[in-house]
C-alpha cells in the first residue's frame, strides 16, 4: 500500500494515477472538505484526516510501505502567511514523523524549484547556492523552511526521504487552477494583452508524476532531484497558447516597475472585497524579474527521468481547460 497526500490537487492526482497505472494499491489523505473531483472514479482508499491534526496521521498510514507527500499550500498571495507556514512546514514534519512511527519504509517529499538558486542568464540546479534571504514571498519562504525541516528529519532522525523539486507543471486536471494554470486560462481567453520579460521551466504534469515514481524507486535518501521540462520565455509561451486557440499573441512588453503598482492595487481590492487571490500580485511581479530556468540533468542521469516538449504540455493543458469550460 502506498500513501499519498495532496491527491485532490494537480500534481498529487497525477502521482495517484501513475501509481495506479503500475498496479499499486493507493490510500490517499483527504480532509472532509476536500474537493474529490481529481480522484473521482479512481480505485483508491480514502483516509480522512488533516496534516495539522498529527495524532490521526500514524493510524492512517498503518500498513503502508511508501509515502508520497505531495500536499502543499501553493498560492502566490494569502491573507494569512502563518497558515501557509503551518501547512507547508508543520504539515510536512508531521506526516514524515507519522510515517516513521507507522514503519513506512521509503518516502518522497515534493519540494519545488522555488527553493533553488537562480543563475542569471543560465540554468539553476540542485546545487546552485541560495539562502532564505533570496526567497521572494511567503510561498517560497514556507517551502524553503519546509525543505529545511525535512532535511533535519533525514539528518537527525534517519527519515528515509528522497526530495524532488518540480519546476512549473502544466497539463490536464488543474482544477483549482494553479497560478500557472490561471495564466494559461487568461491567455487562452484573450485576457493577457501584454507581458513582462520573464521565463519559466515548463513541464508536463504527467512527466513530473513519473519522476516522483522514479525518485521512489531509484533516488538516494537525502538527495534532491529537479523534475523539470523546457525553459521558455513568457513571450514564447503566450505565442504558443495563442496559436493553439487561434488568437493573436500579445505584442506589448511592459516593464516590471509599471506592473508593480497595478499589482498593489489588485491586492488592496482583493482585501477590501474579500475576493480570491488577485491575478497580479506584488510577489509575483518581483519573482518575474528573474527567469526561472532550471536543468533536470541530474534526474535524467540518475533516475532515467524524461520529459516531453513544453509545446505538448501546453497543448494538453489548453485542451483540458477548454473541454472543462475554463476558457472559450
Amino acid at each position: 500500500m502506498i500513501f499519498v497526500t495532496g491527491a485532490s490537487g494537480f500534481v498529487g492526482a497525477a502521482v495517484v494515477r501513475a501509481l495506479l497505472a503500475r498496479g499499486e494499491r493507493v490510500r490517499v489523505l483527504m480532509r472532509p472538505t476536500s474537493d474529490h473531483r481529481n480522484i473521482e472514479g479512481l480505485d483508491v482508499e480514502i483516509a480522512e484526516g488533516d496534516l495539522l491534526a498529527p495524532d490521526r496521521l500514524a493510524p492512517a498510514l498503518d500498513g503502508c510501505r511508501g509515502l508520497y507527500h505531495v500536499a502543499a499550500d501553493y498560492r502566490l498571495w494569502t491573507r494569512d502567511p502563518s497558515a501557509m507556514f503551518r501547512a507547508n512546514v508543520d504539515g510536512s514534519t508531521a506526516i514524515i514523523r507519522a510515517a516513521m512511527q507507522a514503519g513506512v519504509e521509503r518516502m518522497v517529499y515534493t519540494s519545488s524549484v522555488a527553493v533553488l538558486g537562480i543563475v542569471p542568464g543560465g540554468e539553476g540546479d540542485e546545487e546552485t547556492p541560495v539562502t532564505y534571504a533570496d526567497m521572494i514571498g511567503v510561498y517560497k519562504q514556507s517551502k524553503f523552511r519546509a525543505e529545511e525541516a525535512v532535511r533535519r528529519l533525514i539528518a537527525e532522525e534517519s527519515a528515509r526521504v528522497v526530495i524532488v523539486n518540480p519546476s512549473t507543471p502544466v497539463g490536464p486536471r488543474d482544477i483549482k487552477p494553479t497560478p500557472t494554470g490561471r495564466m494559461i486560462v487568461e491567455a487562452a481567453s484573450g485576457k493577457m494583452p501584454a507581458y513582462v520579460d520573464t521565463g519559466l521551466n515548463i513541464a508536463h504534469v504527467d512527466d513530473v508524476a513519473a519522476g516522483h515514481l522514479l525518485a521512489f524507486d531509484k533516488g538516494l535518501v537525502g538527495e534532491r532531484y529537479v523534475l523539470g521540462g523546457e525553459n521558455m520565455a513568457l513571450k514564447d509561451i503566450l505565442v504558443e497558447i495563442a496559436a493553439l486557440v487561434g488568437r493573436k499573441p500579445p505584442t506589448l512588453q511592459l516593464p516590471h516597475n509599471l506592473i508593480l503598482p497595478i499589482a498593489g492595487l489588485a491586492e488592496i481590492w482583493t482585501r477590501l472585497t474579500g475576493g480570491h487571490e488577485p491575478f497580479a500580485t506584488i510577489d509575483g511581479v518581483r519573482m518575474a524579474k528573474k527567469k526561472m530556468y532550471f536543468s533536470s540533468a541530474k534526474a535524467e542521469r540518475d533516475l532515467g527521468y524524461t520529459c516531453r516538449s513544453a509545446r505538448q504540455a501546453l497543448t494538453d493543458a489548453v485542451a483540458w481547460f477548454r473541454e472543462n469550460g475554463y476558457c472559450p
